[in-house]
């Protein structure tokens, strides 16, 4: 891939402010570098799992495994995969073999996402049925005896294990030298940790009750956060031997970016438009999650609203009117311009963590790219 010009506080409630940044994305041309990425990365994953799917499953009787899974990998956004290369390039040069490897972060997000819509019975997955329900309408179709929501399930999280290993495989076989790769497993193995114990959190704090914002917050960075920017950046750094402070600059960055970018997640789990985020609107909302939006409008209300939020989260089952109601309440309490404004103010942080450190001109400017797109997305 070659890069083009222009790139390869608290918890009180907000005050108003003007943002104190400018959009980077579409000003320049500097959206179409993100575009020659996702393309080569796609590339790459695609050509990966096609193999690895001959090799590890051909003969088997799951040949629908691959169908599976080339949806996965060929919808996302590869968000991860980007900031991986972005911190290759905080110290090194272009190169095929550090995307490669970049890309094989893909492969993991695939695991955690088949796991994570296993775990919260999601039956949509960027417009798409969820592998667990791909693989019940496999099994249904074909009159197999059993649960075919059981073998769903199964097969999914299956799945997901494959990717996990697939994962680690196809950056291992990148083609970067040992030395650097050596560099870059302390981060990939703490990253990995992050995510299994912040599903862990996760659990907990859904168990139809209200947690405070600041545990929110911290299940929010290591289930999500973490592990969508911050380790990401610093794999990619560590692999391409950047020097202590920019590792550091990327961590403060990766940060506040990776809690931008659940936050903003959380507010279009209940508010976005499925056409574009390809998963319903009431998901979140009749499963009951403890997400910082439900949380934040819980801490917020008086009494009275505190009371009728309380009762949806403790119902026993929810239907489409009741996660309507729950979105007024919602509204009402002043949540959504709140988690607006712990937004901006991750943002500005990590746009100032940029400036702490020397970092390639080229890629500082796609690093402020990326840090409007993750907290201005709309899907």
């Amino acid at each position: 891939m070659s890069t083009r010009n222009g790139v390869p506080r608290a918890l009180a409630p907000p005050h108003r402010r003007k943002r104190e940044y400018r959009s980077y994305s579409g000003t320049g041309g500097r959206s179409h570098w993100r575009a020659d990425v996702r393309a080569a990365v796609r590339t790459h994953l695609i050509e990966f799992v096609a193999n690895q799917c001959r090799t590890d499953l051909g003969g088997t009787n799951v040949d629908v495994a691959f169908e599976v899974l080339a949806g996965f990998v060929d919808g996302g956004k590869y968000v991860r995969s980007t900031f991986m290369y972005l911190g290759w390039l905080c110290g090194a040069q272009d190169d095929e073999s550090a995307l490669r490897a970049s890309a094989s972060l893909e492969l993991f997000h695939a695991f955690a996402l088949m796991q994570d819509d296993v775990m919260d019975e999601s039956a949509l997955r960027r417009g798409r049925p969820s592998a667990h329900v791909s693989f019940g309408r496999w099994h249904r179709e074909r009159g197999l005896t059993g649960s075919s929501d059981r073998f769903g399930e199964s097969a999914a999280v299956l799945l997901g294990d494959l990717c996990l290993v697939w994962g680690e495989k196809m950056m291992r076989e990148s083609g970067i030298d040992a030395g650097a790769l050596a560099r870059a497993w302390r981060r990939y193995d703490d990253m990995r940790i992050e995510l299994a114990i912040g599903q862990f959190a996760d659990l907990v704090n859904d168990s139809h009750s209200f947690p405070t914002l600041d545990e929110v917050l911290d299940v929010l960075r290591r289930k999500s956060g973490n592990y969508t920017v911050r380790r990401p950046l610093e794999i990619g750094g560590a692999m391409a031997g950047c020097a202590p402070e920019v590792l550091a600059a990327l961590a403060g960055y990766g940060s506040a970016i990776g809690e931008a970018f659940q936050l903003r997640d959380d507010l279009l789990g209940v508010f976005g438009s499925q056409t574009v985020t390809g998963k319903s609107v009431d998901t979140d909302l009749t499963a009951q999650k403890a997400t910082s939006v439900v949380v934040a409008a819980h801490q917020l209300a008086d009494a009275g609203l505190r009371r009728q939020l309380a009762e949806l989260m403790s119902s026993p089952a929810l239907g489409p009117a009741d996660a309507e109601r729950w979105r007024a309440l919602i509204t009402v309490s002043g949540a959504v311009q709140w988690i607006e404004q712990l937004i901006d103010e991750r943002l500005t942080r990590a746009l100032d963590c940029l400036d702490t450190a020397r970092i390639p001109e080229i890629t500082r400017a796609a690093l402020k790219d990326m840090a409007v797109v993750c907290a201005e997305r709309t899907a």
